[in-house]
């Protein structure tokens, strides 16, 4: 095997060998199940749905063997350029795949997740007559995002960046024939859109400043760049990031996707679309750490959009929608853990890694309540279900049980490293972070105990109409994996990942050191997370009003989403509005004006004209001999002159 070595990270590249020089399969065989599907057409709604979950499982058998061949390579790191995609003024882009520890890492949770996310969407969309087509764009989902993380330059991340952006649309808006389905699948599709400019300007200024879009090229000359430009291509990648991950002040779009069916809800929250972000991210970490507003502007979005998302969490009744704020405030958390760079950067991806199974486990066990609750989402109408549905009960009190960090599930151990290493920045930095990590991580365990309780606990609260039941076995299956994941590997990830990761970043959760002891930031963690969840179940064990309540500005600020929506009709829809408003009307009372009236001038002086011509030959014969005389006349002045 020959090795060529590149100034990757202090990384060294090798040359595809074995099943390392199929990486391609990875992304044909999702694309090829989207392909057959959309094009066989109906032929295909017998069996299409197992088509779709067979190339996803074999997809993750396949990056479980690569994942297990790069693990016994001593460069970890494989490039494969397929083809030149684009040559352009001696620049040469070409269309390649990498396979490292960073991207196999993402390669093994969507692909394994997202393979018992399709296992369980058989059963849940079993009765939808358009399940062939769902799971066309299921699999076109997973193939976008698979172009994403395996793109070996910014090319081919942006490439898969977009897929991922038109697949979302295609799933979100699956059920268009809802206006707020289609609503949302418009506003998800336009939010990316905005959002995506950065990521095009920040290519323009790599291309300007690098001359190539490389990975391993552009973190070998980083260094060198202008401390403008570092500035420029960071802002635009963390605008990028935002968008796709649904942060501030781009938040407004993610919880709105949940009109989407829920295995679309759990696919683009766990393993797919909102952790692009945190991938380009901690891709581009030499690109970030070259600049310190960057980071900050990091580490300040994700502090302020983690308590954005748990403050909104607690006043929301619908299920889905709490899920989806605390995904945004989850988010929050490793955007805060890679924006403090160093050994961080690990901590913000095991929590990813973590999220990917508890989230996913925690929204297709929504699903299965509001299948066996006629698809009704209110929490206040649940309660006592915990009797008639076990199974779904114990996997959904896991996954309560790893986002809010009680120990031993898996947010013990990805997320509360995340706040000792906030409080470890020092300094008044430190404990505006730290402090907002730790507010964040009380909020979690209450409006999560708030879901876990009214939903399963206390007396039941459905109408007569609605028989709960638990649901079949082909639903409960991937929650029982999930569940078990859940519980177990945040304690796997945290003790094994760093040590993958370290090729990549070169850093260490250990050498995170700061004024407080890990001890002591443990110590009050736990103490809020037990008393908020004490708190909440003390308040809500009986049920809640169904009616809105009035209450508090607080809570009604928290209700309307705090004002985000607000805000965005504020600084982007009303200004836009009024400039198409004043464009038309310039359009049609300048433009239109003009012409209008050069129209009725030309016109007007036309049909002035026309009544010279009378059409009588005598009216015609006396303006010849007037003319004749008028001409005679002027010869004899002339002449006797």
């Amino acid at each position: 095997m020959t090795a060529q070595t590149l100034a990757h990270a202090g990384m060294t590249y090798s040359d595809p060998t074995g099943i390392l020089a199929h990486t391609w399969l990875l992304i044909a065989l999702p694309a090829f199940g989207a392909a057959v599907l959309l094009l066989t057409g109906k032929a295909a709604d017998r069996w299409g749905h197992w088509l779709g979950v067979a190339t996803v499982a074999a997809a993750f058998g396949l990056g479980l063997a690569q994942t297990l061949e790069l693990a016994g390579l001593d460069a970890k790191s494989v490039h494969t350029d397929l083809y030149t995609f684009l040559s352009v003024g001696g620049t040469d882009m070409e269309a390649s795949l990498l396979f490292d520890p960073l991207s196999a890492a993402f390669v093994l949770l969507i692909t394994g997740v997202g393979a018992l996310i399709h296992l369980y969407a058989v059963g849940y969309m079993s009765h939808d007559p358009d399940r062939r087509k769902f799971f066309a764009y299921f699999n076109l989902f997973v193939a976008a995002m698979l172009v994403l993380v395996l793109g070996g330059n910014y090319l081919m991340t942006f490439i898969g960046w977009e897929g991922v952006g038109l697949a979302s649309y295609l799933l979100i808006s699956f059920w268009q024939w809802k206006p707020a389905a289609a609503t949302a699948g418009k506003k998800a599709f336009l939010a990316n859109r905005v959002a995506d400019v950065g990521f095009l300007i920040a290519l323009f200024a790599m291309v300007a400043a690098f001359g190539t879009l490389d990975f391993s090229a552009i973190e070998a000359d980083a260094s060198g760049l202008s401390t403008g430009m570092a500035l420029l291509i960071g802002l635009s990648l963390l605008a990028a990031a935002c968008g796709k991950s649904g942060q501030f002040p781009f938040q407004t779009w993610l919880p709105d996707a949940m009109e989407g069916p829920t295995p679309v809800s759990a696919l683009i929250h766990a393993a797919t679309m909102v952790t692009a972000g945190v991938y380009l991210i901690a891709r581009s970490h030499v690109l970030f750490s070259l600049n310190e507003t960057v980071q900050l502007a990091v580490v300040s979005i994700g502090a302020l959009t983690l308590l954005f998302g748990a403050i909104v969490g607690c006043a929301k009744d619908d299920i889905k929608r709490v899920l989806a704020w605390s995904t945004v405030s989850q988010i929050g958390y490793m955007f805060l853990a890679v924006g403090l760079g160093g050994g961080a950067i690990v901590l913000g991806l095991v929590h990813l890694l973590a999220h990917g199974f508890f989230k996913a486990n925690l929204f297709l066990g929504s699903g299965s309540v509001m299948h066996a609750m006629n698809d009704q989402t209110d929490i206040r109408r649940f309660g006592g279900l915990w009797r008639k549905m076990p199974w779904t009960y114990a996997t959904f009190a896991a996954g309560w049980l790893a986002i809010i960090g009680m120990w031993p599930a898996s947010g013990y151990f990805s997320k509360d490293p995340i706040i000792y290493a906030a409080f470890a920045e020092g300094g008044v930095r430190g404990w505006i972070l730290g402090g907002a990590a730790l507010l964040g991580a009380a909020l979690t365990a209450f409006y999560m105990t708030r879901l876990f309780v009214l939903t399963f606990h206390g007396p039941k609260r459905w109408t007569e109409d609605v028989h709960p039941h638990e649901s079949p076995a082909v639903m409960v299956g991937p929650l029982v994996v999930l569940g078990i994941g859940s519980l177990g590997g945040g304690y796997l990830l945290y003790k094994y990942m760093p040590a993958w990761f370290e090729p990549v970043f070169a850093a260490n959760p250990e050498t995170i050191h700061g004024p407080l002891s890990h001890l002591q930031v443990t110590v009050m963690t736990m103490v809020a997370v037990v008393g908020s969840a004490a708190l909440a179940w003390w308040y809500f064990r009986s049920g809640t009003d169904e009616a809105p309540q009035p209450a508090s500005l607080p809570v009604r600020a928290a209700r309307a989403d705090l004002g985000g929506e607000l805000v965005n009709k504020a600084l982007f829809e009303r200004p836009s509005v009024f400039t198409a408003r004043a464009s038309v009307a310039f359009d049609a009372r300048g433009i239109d004006g003009i012409v209008n009236g050069l129209s009725a001038a030309v016109g007007g002086i036309s049909r002035r004209a026309l009544g010279l011509q009378t059409g009588y030959v005598r009216s015609y014969a006396l303006s010849v001999l007037s003319g004749a005389v008028l001409v005679l006349a002027g010869l004899m002045v002339v002449i006797f002159q």
